[in-house]
């Protein structure tokens, strides 16, 4: 176990209490495993390549007999059965194996092995594996309980984004072991990020090749410091819209680029922190308007100019093809995320009386770019306010049905939205989202549907 745990932990920093859980409970094989282990938390936090990291672990020191599966890829039964037959057969006997057609079979087949081999050790991993529900009635059941079933010592892994409470069915689940990936907090992103260092040092120097000059400023200004300081920034304005830690990196790399050019070409001091923020701060929101996106076109686009950057927002806003009503959700969710809710009266209620104007308040509104809150990040909001703002801004009445709803869903599956808590609670009301675009994304829908995104904004009142 120790040895698995040493060889992960520099692999997977801050997931050193899972490492450990997990070689606890299957790093020995010559112990008895658990039956089932599920593992789950959201996207973006490690789930699948710390589970396939540790079974190659364990296959590699310990000779155990392992079998990664993709729900989505095996989405028939016989499928699922047949794939974890061909990998976990003993040596000499894969063509032999008998093929299964349903779960009896399945369990046979594993039974026979067991006849045939009493020493023998079985890991089965399965990704995605809320998709288990929709195969046949008894292959979650029959998973769960495998090891009793077959008497091997065998440990199925489930790995998936819903807590387990979404798997129950009135026959009810056997106990299952749980283990929840919470997301990454700010500083362990920026830990995260920041062993990222050699490969950006190495991939800029190589660039540079030939360019002596250029090299000798890289090797000057390119400190751990100095990338340390880059990320708190990148952090400052993605952080709050997005948690998924390999779109943050692939991200930062791209932009870093820009970030570090002054410095390679001596405009900017490399300890000149606010110049370099300054610099940096158009393309950063520029390549917020297209995280989750990709996009045929070479690495440095970012570091082409503002009105270039400008006509692939709209190109991509009007390529879009979200339905009609869905345009309008995603203007209200923008509204939502960039306004506070004590404006909400005046903003979208046409009679919503006077307002005395005072001079602290006027000052208080004297809004600087950096205070901006189009700059600073969006807000989460609840889905009764999200609905609120749609229904003031179309002018049609449209009633709120199913298929309304689920338009909400098409938006978070699209990283439109991203959930803040409440997942899977969009019915009651009860779920908390944000909008993960930004304005100028935004302004183009708007323009699409012929709607004035700015005249509801409170930084342009």
């Amino acid at each position: 176990m120790e040895q698995i745990c040493a060889a992960l932990e520099p692999q997977f920093p801050c997931r050193e209490t899972t490492i450990k859980t997990l070689g606890e409970l299957i790093g020995n094989c010559e112990e008895a495993y658990p039956a089932a282990i599920y593992l789950f938390g959201h996207t973006g936090t490690g789930k699948s390549a710390l589970t396939k990291a540790f079974l190659q672990q364990c296959r590699k020191q310990q000779k155990v007999r392992v079998a990664q599966l993709n729900a989505i890829e095996c989405y028939t039964t016989k499928i699922l059965l047949e794939n974890v037959l061909d990998a976990l057969a003993p040596q000499g006997a894969e063509e032999t194996a008998k093929r299964a057609d349903n779960m009896l079979e399945f369990v046979n087949e594993l039974r026979r092995w067991h006849d045939q081999e009493n020493n023998s050790s079985y890991l089965i991993a399965v990704d995605n594996a809320e998709r288990l529900r929709d195969m046949d009635a008894n292959v979650l059941p029959v998973l769960l309980r495998l090891q009793q079933l077959t008497s091997l010592n065998l440990c199925v892994l489930l790995v998936s984004q819903l807590p387990f409470e979404k798997y129950y069915n009135k026959t009810g689940l056997s106990e299952i072991i749980t283990l929840h990936m919470a997301q990454y907090n700010k500083a362990e992103t920026l830990r995260i990020l920041s062993a990222d260092f050699v490969h950006v040092q190495r991939q800029l120097l190589a660039g540079l090749s030939g360019n002596e000059k250029g090299l000798r400023k890289c090797e000057q200004a390119m400190t751990p410091e100095f990338y340390s300081n880059y990320l708190s920034l990148f952090l400052s304005v993605f952080y709050k819209a997005c948690r998924d830690v390999p779109e943050l990196k692939l991200t930062a790399r791209k932009c870093f680029s820009i970030y570090i050019e002054p410095v390679l070409a001596g405009t900017i001091e490399a300890t000149d922190v606010s110049r370099l923020w300054r610099h940096i701060a158009g393309p950063l929101r520029a390549a917020l308007t297209q995280i989750y996106m990709r996009f045929d076109k070479p690495a440095d686009e970012l570091e082409q100019q503002s009105n270039e950057s400008d006509q692939s927002v709209r190109k991509l806003a009007q390529s879009l093809e979200l339905p009609y009503y869905g345009k309008y959700l995603l203007i209200a969710s923008f509204l939502a995320s960039h306004n506070s809710a004590k404006q909400d009266k005046r903003l979208f209620v046409k009679h919503h009386g006077k307002q005395k104007k005072r001079m602290q308040t006027v000052n208080a509104k004297a809004k600087t770019t950096d205070k901006m809150s189009t700059t600073l990040g969006p807000k989460s909001f609840s889905i009764d306010r999200l609905l609120a703002i749609f229904y003031a801004i179309l002018e049609e009445k449209v009633g709120l049905t199913c298929n309304l709803l689920s338009q909400i869903s098409t938006l978070v599956h699209l990283k439109l939205l991203s959930f803040v808590s409440g997942e899977q609670n969009i019915m009651d009301g009860s779920a908390r989202l944000q909008c993960t675009v930004g304005l100028e994304f935004v302004l183009h829908i708007g323009k699409v549907v012929g709607f004035n995104v700015r005249q509801y904004l409170c930084d342009f009142m």
